[in-house]
Parts: C-alpha cells; structure tokens; sequence
C-alpha cells in the first residue's frame, strides 16, 4: 500500500505521460542518476502534493514552474508542507530550462553536492549515543 488515494496517484501518472516542454527537457538531465549520481523520481507524490521531481536521498525536489507560479499563495502552502518535512527545493522557471540547460544542471549539482542541513546534523556524532566519544566508557 502506497498511502495515496486513488485520485493523487492516478493524477500522478497522467502527469508522468503529459511532461510539459520544459519538464521533459529537465527530465534528460535528471534521469538515470546523470546528475552526481542521484536517482530522481518523475511526477512524485508527497503528502497531499505531487512534486515535478524528488531525489528521496538527498531530500531534494526540483520544480519546472511556469507562469501560473508567480505570486501563488498555494505554492507558498506547498514549500513549506515540503520543508517541513524535510526537503529541500529548487524552482526553475520553464524558459530559463529551455534556454539554459547547462546552468540548471550546474546549479542542480551543487545542490546535491551540498549536504543537506539537517541530513547533515543528523549524521554528525552524538555523545548521547556513544558516538564520538573517544576510551572506554565510564561506569
């Protein structure tokens, strides 16, 4: 069981047959983990919300936005259900992937590249689990 409804997860697969212009030029670059190795799902749910693309490892989605995003009070909504659960995004206009391919790709790579802030925290040492903690324990 996915936990989706019905409705999300058939709205996601139409999504996936219907790529805009701009959707399928970023989805060359992102598929078959072309990009620093990360694996990115197409057309992905999330929560109530369905995301152009998510790499689930490096909590990263990547957003193909047109016009119908500018000044959106539900895109507002929607980033922060996103981060707060622990994503991180980046949103490209549609002209700026037709026209600038090799920059989107570039800034994509450092973003994958960049360790997550809370990934990254969580995989420091914790003392409070006996991580990090140099000799014997005390007892």
């Amino acid at each position: 069981m996915t936990g989706y409804d019905k409705p999300t997860l058939v709205k996601a697969k139409r999504l996936r047959r219907e790529l805009t212009d701009a959707e399928r030029k970023l989805w060359s670059i992102l598929r078959n983990s072309q990009i620093e190795g990360a694996k990115f799902r197409r057309q992905q749910p999330i929560g109530p919300f369905i995301v152009d693309f998510v790499c689930q490892e490096r909590r990263l989605i990547v957003e193909a936005d047109g016009g119908q995003h500018a000044d959106n009070a539900g895109d507002v909504r929607r980033t922060a259900f996103l981060k707060g659960k622990g994503y991180r995004l980046m949103r490209f206009w549609n002209n700026e992937i037709l026209s600038n391919l090799e920059g989107v790709s570039i800034l994509i790579a450092a973003a994958i590249a960049t360790p997550h802030p809370a990934r990254a925290l969580r995989e420091s040492p914790s003392p409070s689990r006996g991580e990090g903690i140099c000799g014997a324990p005390h007892g």
